[in-house]
């Protein structure tokens, strides 16, 4: 696509979607019914599409311990958020029976922008939640499945929505010091007649060294954000600035065989030279009205990321480990407009995003020292989308949601080199290429009476392939032929739920869903080229419950059971890798006259097949967390315990060939894992100005 249309496209859009936001409409009963968001306990019934959709809010988020800020996507009920490295790379994360890696299938936005990165130099849809403050989430709004038009890419499993305060009731500064050097310092505070509108600023400082036995993870992190909001007569105009900066070293995966010899324990390394550096900066503004919402972003984006997972299988001298570089710009805007009739509400939408990637590369290293190229690219990857969706109240008790959506993706790649170490010519792999797909959505919702409400709901989603993957004509590595993969991967969803509100007190809902893809198509971003696996399909029964028991004491539980397989037979087996089977969360959180608190939950993931056949299992993985504090006035004092009982269960689990020095050339078939990290403590002093 020519990049000067699509820029003229994209403003001319964008334009035309601020005149909207001006636009008076002409009947009072136009206004949107507006959902006052209380997190767990806000009533979706009237409102929602489908039981598998959710709010979450900061009452819920502050009492919730917290090893890492990645966690906070396990308050989208079922999702598993874990870690096989470093601090400061992104959680590996589970849902629905997905490994989703590190974000494919699985769409995330904090206030309008997307955290998902396409052509990422580690892994497809990359999602590092890392620039995030978790006490500057004001909500979270999840929806899982493809029902929903304002979702286009990564959206086969599901989405979920950050947002961030315009203002915050009270000034904060607190201290949290722990174990390994756990330090961590955040200011955070808004101010009012600011330029006619408010102004909240927050900085945070974290230090950490991990409980590791042969490195130091010397994590050194800082998150800011700035944000100022101006409520207008029809609507809030809200400009944000957000930077993170992080460097670290890692604890990769260890084979279970170096455990079981004792050439190291399970806090050891093979290779103690693994981390990285990544930092990210943005800047967007927002209109938000009952009408009209329009968002444009800025991000740039840079990670360095060197790592080893196979030591001297490839490489008996020098060792394999390889760094992935991504460096690059982000552009984009996205918005839609309602229109009320008498009996439905119509909404038109768009979205334009722009990656401006100036170099996406993978390079062979020993010590963190570059020894040659693999590959390095410039990529250009381009989207844009339009969406309409339909609401319509066939009864006062029976209505539908239809919506149509269209999204078209144009993917320009230019090698930055000739020839790689490999002596490969990787000019062979230069080209453009452009795709577009059509995604159809619709549900049908039956309210039974004001306490209990049913859905049926179906539709497709996609995700994206890295934009590599679409022109390569020549692995890097072996310099042998290869065959472009699709760019575009369709997946297919349906679901039936029930809703069930009991007076602010019990908020349940029980959904049965399938889920199929046309191919788990992906470029391998650790080998530098692509790999193709089969169709495959998905189906389980979700349960969440949430029993407020008095007004000091709450009860909830999350349940997830799922069936996961390849739809296409081979002799190898049909068992999806990674797939796991059961997670089951529950916790306690309690109130204490008007000043303590405390919370304890307890997170379980089963067992889950490591290779197609289910011969090799990972076992299954138990972990309590518990949070006590208490406030004096304008003070206050916290205590969190991770990992109460001190569980040596592992976080991730591979299963793969590697070798250690003096084992056999084709290497040795192993288990290769990460463990939960020991019990820690850290404690919390907080003012409240």
């Amino acid at each position: 696509m020519n990049m000067d249309i699509f820029f003229k496209s994209a403003i001319a859009t964008t334009l035309t979607a601020c005149l909207l936001t001006n636009i008076e409409t002409a009947h009072a009963n136009d206004e949107l019914e507006q959902i006052t968001v209380k997190g767990r306990s806000t009533n979706l019934i009237g409102s929602a599409i489908s039981a598998s959709e959710g709010f979450v809010g900061q009452e819920e988020i502050e009492v919730r311990p917290l090893l890492r800020t990645g966690e906070l996507m396990e308050l989208v009920p079922g999702m598993v958020a874990t870690q096989h490295s470093g601090s400061g790379k992104a959680n590996q994360y589970f849902l629905r029976g997905f490994n989703l890696d590190h974000g494919t299938d699985f769409a995330t936005f904090v206030d309008g922008m997307p955290v998902n990165m396409r052509t990422h130099g580690h892994g497809q849809g990359y999602t590092d939640l890392n620039f995030i403050i978790p006490e500057l989430v004001e909500t979270l709004a999840y929806k899982k499945g493809p029902y929903f038009t304002e979702v286009g890419d990564f959206s086969g499993a599901g989405s979920a929505f950050f947002s961030t305060p315009n203002t915050l009731e009270t000034g904060m500064a607190s201290l949290t010091l722990g174990e390994n050097d756990y330090t961590r310092l955040l200011v955070a505070d808004s101010v009012e007649k600011v330029a006619n509108g408010s102004l909240l600023y927050a900085v945070k400082k974290q230090i950490y060294q991990g409980p590791w036995h042969d490195i130091d993870e010397d994590v050194s992190k800082i998150n800011g954000l700035i944000k100022h909001s101006q409520k207008l007569s029809d609507g809030i105009l809200s400009f944000t600035l957000m930077a993170y900066d992080n460097s670290w070293n890692s604890a990769d995966q260890i084979p279970q065989r170096a455990i079981t010899n004792g050439n190291i324990d399970e806090l050891g390394s093979i290779d103690t030279s693994l981390g990285g550096d990544s930092s990210r900066y943005s800047a967007s503004a927002a209109w938000d009205s009952a009408h009209a919402s329009l968002t444009a972003y800025f991000i740039e984006y840079d990670l360095n990321l060197f790592s080893n997972f196979t030591y001297f299988l490839d490489d008996p001298i020098n060792g394999d480990q390889f760094e992935q570089v991504d460096e690059r710009k982000v552009y984009g805007a996205q918005g839609h407009y309602h229109f009320a009739h008498k009996q439905s509400r119509t909404t038109l939408g768009f979205e334009t995003r722009i990656d401006d990637i100036q170099e996406v590369g993978l390079y062979k290293t020993t010590e963190r020292v570059r020894r040659g190229t693999v590959r390095s690219d410039e990529v250009t990857q381009s989207s844009a989308a339009l969406y309409v969706r339909n609401t319509f109240d066939i009864t006062p008790k029976l209505r539908s949601n239809i919506g149509i959506r269209y999204d078209y993706f144009d993917f320009d790649v230019a090698s930055l080199i000739d020839l790689n170490i490999n002596n490969v010519n990787l000019n062979d792999n230069n080209g453009s290429h452009n795709e577009g797909l059509v995604s159809v959505k619709g549900s049908i919702t039956y309210q039974i009476n004001d306490l209990f409400e049913v859905y049926m709901a179906a539709g497709q989603g996609f995700h994206s392939n890295d934009a590599r993957g679409t022109t390569t004509k020549v692995d890097p590595n072996s310099g042998e032929s290869t065959t472009p993969v699709d760019a575009l991967v369709r997946s297919d969803g349906a679901e039936l739920g029930i809703r069930v509100d009991l007076d602010d007190s019990v908020n349940a809902s029980l959904a049965l869903w399938q889920l199929s893809l046309d191919s788990e198509l992906l470029f391998v971003g650790d080998a530098g080229n692509t790999e193709a696996s089969r169709p495959s399909k998905r189906q389980g029964l979700e349960l969440t419950a949430y029993y407020r028991m008095t007004d000091n004491l709450s009860f909830d539980l999350e349940y997830s059971m799922t069936d996961s397989e390849f739809s296409a037979p081979r002799p190898e087996g049909a068992h999806i890798p990674g797939a796991i089977d059961q997670v089951l969360q529950m916790g306690v959180s309690a109130s204490f006259s008007d000043t303590g608190y405390g919370s304890i939950r307890v997170r379980h993931f089963g067992e889950r097949p490591l290779i197609e056949d289910n011969s090799v299992q990972s076992d299954a993985s138990t972990v309590v967390n518990a949070l006590l504090g208490k406030r004096w006035g304008a003070y206050e004092l916290k205590l969190e315990v991770l990992n109460v009982f001190d569980s040596d269960a592992h976080d991730i689990d591979y299963f793969y060939a590697s070798r250690l020095p003096g084992e056999a050339s084709q290497g040795v078939e192993d288990i290769h894992y990460h463990i939960i990290e020991p019990r820690t403590y850290r404690v919390t002093v907080g003012f409240r100005f």
